[in-house]
């Protein structure tokens, strides 16, 4: 010991010692953080298991999200090309479609107003269920239309009520005979849904269907169908009665697709701060819990004994 060190003690001065590292600072090494000690419980199966389950719930949802603007955009996209084509005059049928016109040269096609004379064939006329108009529920009716140029085309001539009884399939009005010219929309064949979407039989003879599915209706006819199908909009002569009554344009609206997925990013987000709340507050509450563990086995503190020594008066 030095002479320096023995003087500073000899006059009671107290020896420096290293001290601890303050924190913000680099632990010691092999010394867990304590960021890291208060979350260690998330290793356990049962709080991995909930993180990913929030993490699936964040992705799906998200998913969600983007689906619905994806739909947005298809939305936009048909809105745009149903008033381009609408607001074009009438195009004779054979100089738009043909025997030969793929699904998507009829899409690209579709919504164009188009002009052709010739008779129908009620004898293969078809009822497509569960369609609605101004809120009552009925059919469509799609009967073949063979064209002077000698193709056939499905034409759907408009919407008519359920019966008061719903077991009773109605009667549609018989469309006007002879030649006829008509004007309607072209419109590209429906197909069953991917998901939750009934499907007619695939074979026999079909009064009633789910959907204009013109492969489908092509097999119970004796004779070869266009590729699309037509919304009727007028005919001439007119016909005997108000029904079928002529389908309107769709909206052209946006819908709710971007309200939706805003939606779905906002639950994300919650998701999100739920997981960060439901940690934290764990992690408070093992804290607590541990500080009174430790209190119990320590007893009173050392500093809290009273000092019984006897001074002399």
């Amino acid at each position: 010991m030095s002479s320096l060190t023995r003087a500073s003690l000899a006059h009671g001065a107290v020896p420096l010692v290293p001290r601890l590292a303050a924190p913000g600072h680099r632990a010691l090494a092999g010394v867990p953080s304590p960021a890291v000690s208060r979350y260690a419980f998330l290793l356990r199966p049962k709080f991995v298991l909930f993180t990913l389950l929030m993490a699936g719930l964040v992705v799906l949802m998200v998913n969600l999200a983007f689906w619905q603007l994806r739909r947005l955009h298809e939305r936009r996209d048909s809105n745009a090309q149903i008033t381009e084509h609408v607001h074009e005059g009438p195009i004779a049928l054979p100089l738009v479609v043909t025997p030969a016109t793929t699904d998507a040269g009829v899409q690209d096609e579709e919504w164009r107003t188009v002009t052709a004379t010739g008779t129908y064939l009620p004898a293969d006329e078809v009822l497509i269920r569960n369609r609605s108009q101004d809120s009552n529920d009925g059919y469509h009716v799609v009967t073949p239309f063979r064209t002077t140029s000698g193709t056939t085309v499905l034409v759907n001539r408009g919407w008519i009520p359920l019966e008061q009884q719903s077991d009773t399939t109605p009667t549609p009005p018989a469309p006007p005979t002879g030649s006829v010219t008509i004007t309607g929309r072209l419109r590209a064949g429906q197909h069953k849904g991917r998901y939750f979407s009934p499907t007619d039989p695939p074979s026999g003879r079909l009064k009633q269907l789910y959907r204009v599915d013109i492969a489908r209706i092509g097999r119970q006819v004796s004779y070869p169908l266009l590729p699309a199908y037509l919304e009727l909009e007028s005919t001439t002569p007119a016909p005997a009665g108000p029904e079928p009554a002529l389908i309107a344009l769709p909206e052209l609206d946006e819908g709710p697709h971007l309200s939706y997925a805003v939606q779905w990013f906002f639950f994300s987000c919650c998701a999100i701060a739920g997981w960060i709340l439901a940690v934290r507050r764990s992690a408070k509450q093992r804290e607590e819990a541990a500080e009174r563990a430790a209190d119990i086995e320590e007893g009173p503190a050392t500093g809290d004994r009273v000092d019984d020594t006897v001074h002399p008066g």
